[in-house]
């Protein structure tokens, strides 16, 4: 089947850098895509052309109502529009401009990020799980700063462990807050990022917003509240039961760590594995896991968390292969161990 479509007024646009954008749809649709003068010709099966051409249609929807693509927006919304038939350019637009972060229109950047953003509104508990550069707290602030505008919650709350300080957090210079600051600075960041900082300062003032170290959680019933645990992998055991079970009325909890940059001691296992495989099956509870594919920094972070991922693969089928080491022969009564022969 072939299509033409009219070029009109700033839909070239559309394209992209170097027809970076035709080229996505072509290999993400199965279609080619044809530039003349002025119309494109689209060229394969029925239900592809027809996709590709609801896209052309989506997008002059969208810049005629005034919509303005940021920081590689369009790009990302058409990945997620390859990967997902459900979705549509213009579904996405509107779903993200509906949505108010303060001072920004957030988008997901990629299918498992939207799915992720949609888990949050659903669920009241939800685990992010996945590498460095996926998002997942800086979606999950967005969310809370969403929530807290919408008058949906009264107040948000931040925690993380204080792992790399442990019992030496008395011996670090200033206040209390100066002390467990550092280990909570990404998450100021990302507010700093989503609401001007005067109004920031003026709601941590007021403990609207609350950012505090895990510890700090014991003994609360957070209700009203927007709560996120960031960095879970090391918080142990006894801590994540803890906080799981924190959340009071009228309350959302959102739990995010990279299980493969644990700093947790050998002997102590991490709270974010263990809460994955006992709660999986509780309803109201969503895991939502990320891959290297949904990394939203430079594209070098994408080659670097595939290049660890492939050499630990490596190193696991070496160890596959070695021979086992065969168990010591258990003592018989009245037998004596063999002697040791010095060299």
């Amino acid at each position: 089947m072939i299509k033409q479509l009219e070029i009109t007024p700033n839909t070239e646009s559309l394209f992209g850098t170097r027809d970076e954008n035709l080229h996505l749809l072509e290999g993400g649709l199965n279609v080619s895509i044809d530039l003349r003068s002025d119309h494109v010709h689209i060229e394969g099966a029925a239900r592809d052309v027809a996709r590709a051409e609801q896209v052309f249609a989506d997008y002059e929807h969208l810049r005629k109502s005034g919509y303005a693509f940021h920081n590689g927006d369009l790009g990302s919304m058409l990945r997620i529009v390859i990967s997902d038939p459900s979705a549509s350019l213009r579904g996405l637009a509107e779903a993200g401009r509906q949505r108010s972060f303060g001072k920004r229109i957030v988008q997901p950047k990629s299918l498992n990020q939207r799915r992720y953003i949609e888990a949050i509104e659903k669920n009241d508990m939800i685990f992010g799980i996945g590498p460095a550069g996926t998002g997942k707290t800086y979606l999950a602030v967005a969310m809370a700063i969403s929530a807290l505008v919408n008058k949906q919650v009264n107040r948000i709350i931040l925690a993380r462990p204080a792992v790399e300080a442990g019992e030496r957090l008395g011996f670090l210079p200033g206040t209390l807050q100066e002390k467990v600051d550092p280990y909570l600075r990404p998450l100021y960041d990302a507010l700093y990022e989503l609401l001007d900082q005067e109004r920031v300062d003026r709601y941590l003032e007021r403990n609207v917003i609350e950012i505090a170290p895990i510890a700090f959680m014991r003994g609360r019933t957070l209700s009203d509240s927007f709560i996120i645990l960031d960095e879970a992998q090391n918080t142990t055991s006894e801590q994540m039961k803890m906080f799981v079970t924190r959340l009071g009325f009228n309350s959302k909890a959102v739990i995010t760590g990279d299980i493969t940059q644990i700093d947790l001691p050998n002997a102590r296992r991490s709270g974010l594995i263990e809460a994955a495989e006992v709660l999986k099956g509780v309803n109201g509870i969503s895991f939502n896991f990320f891959d290297e594919c949904d990394v939203v920094r430079h594209q070098l972070v994408q080659r670097i968390i595939r290049a660890y991922d492939d050499h630990k693969q490596r190193q696991e089928q070496q160890l596959s292969l070695l021979p086992a080491t065969p168990a010591p022969e258990p003592l018989v009564e009245g037998r004596t161990a063999p002697p040791i022969l010095e060299q």
